[in-house]
């Protein structure tokens, strides 16, 4: 059951978004002129269709400050699992609100439901199921969610449907500095992020760094989402991978908004990480970025060009399956591409920033699209990749269309792994 919702805000016109913004600032003290030079410029740059209302979930009346809320999971490992939790309590208070907890249980058994409990309130419990350990598996993937109506839409679909676990490509809350936007979207998302591991990797509007004001990027992000970077020998929570199904999957959660150049921290790891995969055991290899590489979009023209010429040649050498990303507020399905150009032999790439953010949809595309794009459309919206077996894997884009969830785009991939065309000496 979804926690109280109201609106926090309404869609406003360009005119008066500038004073309402300076007006927060008084308020909450932060310097959010930044951020509104920044959403004037977006806003100008391509025309959105009208967004749905901000939404924010409050604490409901019967919690107490011991009370656990803002649960969600994430794998660690082949077998384990971290909940991690907020209460209200203030007496050690992490990133400006509350305290933040989190525990790694385990072993646990794959494709297992198990009930938990946290903190000193026995009247909340809660249930997760492990994901199973041999293919068949299903995803769910989502970008730049957000917390607004269309952000209710789509987690309504995803609920509704049977996932193992769930992938985020950046951008989640939206909360742009201001602690209590990521404190109601982890109130959002509980009902299912509780349930199901949430891996996600940062975005934009998780960087949060003002000179003098904070310094420290991804402050909120890296304390409130942690994920298993060590586990995968990463030494940042912005970038790691994990295995799925015993293996046979392998997925990278990389860094758009941390230094990826050759002889980067994140480009070594990359290097060391896809040179210890054994494609013989793993069929599938999968990689998560925020700012896409290609992209017929007017919006984001080129802003992941930089990370695209520093590793696009790692992944086209161990044959990576699939390229997701964010960033851009749109669907889109690219071919298998490298370097620009159609080639069998390199990822498929889709961009499904359009999971429901505030800022709307980027409905803008070059015409005439390039011949490496196959589907576009700028609906708000979730995908499904259900791996079926070591060759074949089904994808499917779910627009929301007047709330009904409907199929839009569907594809059957094949393993690159068992092409052979693909795997010459």
């Amino acid at each position: 059951m979804r926690h109280p919702i109201t609106n926090s805000s309404s869609s406003f016109p360009l005119s008066l978004s500038l004073s309402l913004s300076l007006w927060m600032i008084m308020d909450r003290r932060f310097l959010i002129l930044a951020w509104t030079f920044c959403a004037v410029r977006w806003t100008l740059a391509y025309n959105r269709p009208m967004p749905r209302e901000t939404l924010s979930v409050a604490v409901p009346n019967d919690f107490n400050p011991l009370t656990p809320q803002q649960v969600h999971i994430s794998l660690v490992g082949d077998n384990k699992m971290r909940i991690s939790w907020v209460t209200e309590d203030v007496s050690q208070p992490t990133v400006e609100y509350g305290n933040i907890h989190d525990v790694v249980i385990g072993p646990l058994k794959p494709s297992t439901v198990y009930y938990y409990r946290l903190g000193h309130n026995p009247a909340r419990q809660f249930h997760f199921k492990t994901p199973p350990a041999r293919l068949p598996i299903k995803f769910v993937v989502i970008g730049d969610l957000g917390q607004t109506g269309w952000t209710n839409s789509t987690l309504d679909h995803i609920g509704g449907s049977e996932y193992d676990i769930l992938l985020l490509p950046g951008d989640l809350s939206y909360a742009d500095f201001y602690q209590p936007l990521w404190d109601s979207f982890a109130r959002l998302v509980e009902p299912l992020a509780s349930r199901r591991p949430w891996m996600v990797t940062q975005g934009n509007h998780e960087i949060e760094k003002i000179p003098v004001v904070e310094p420290r990027s991804f402050k909120a992000y890296n304390a409130r989402w942690r994920m298993p970077y060590e586990a995968s020998g990463s030494a940042s929570n912005l970038y790691y991978s994990f295995d799925a199904v015993g293996g046979a999957v392998h997925v990278l959660m990389l860094g758009s908004y941390t230094d990826f150049d050759p002889g980067s921290d994140q480009f070594r790891w990359l290097e060391s990480d896809l040179g210890r995969v054994d494609r013989a055991r793993t069929q599938w290899v999968i990689a998560l970025v925020h700012a896409p590489w290609y992209n017929s979009n007017e919006a984001h023209q080129g802003e992941g060009e930089g990370m695209r010429k520093a590793m696009e040649r790692l992944l086209y050498d161990a044959r990576v399956d699939v390229v997701f990303a964010g960033h851009v507020h749109a669907y889109e399905r690219f071919t298998r591409v490298y370097n620009g150009s159609r080639d069998a032999c390199g990822p498929v790439h889709i961009t499904i920033g359009d999971g429901g953010n505030k800022e709307g949809l980027a409905s803008k595309y070059l015409d005439p699209p390039p011949k490496i794009s196959l589907f576009r459309e700028a609906s708000f919206g979730h995908g499904r990749l259900e791996v079926v077996n070591g060759t074949h894997a089904l994808w499917r884009w779910h627009r929301n269309d007047d709330d009904k969830v409907v199929e839009a785009d569907s594809v059957w991939l094949i393993s690159l792994a068992s092409n052979p065309a693909c795997n010459k000496g």
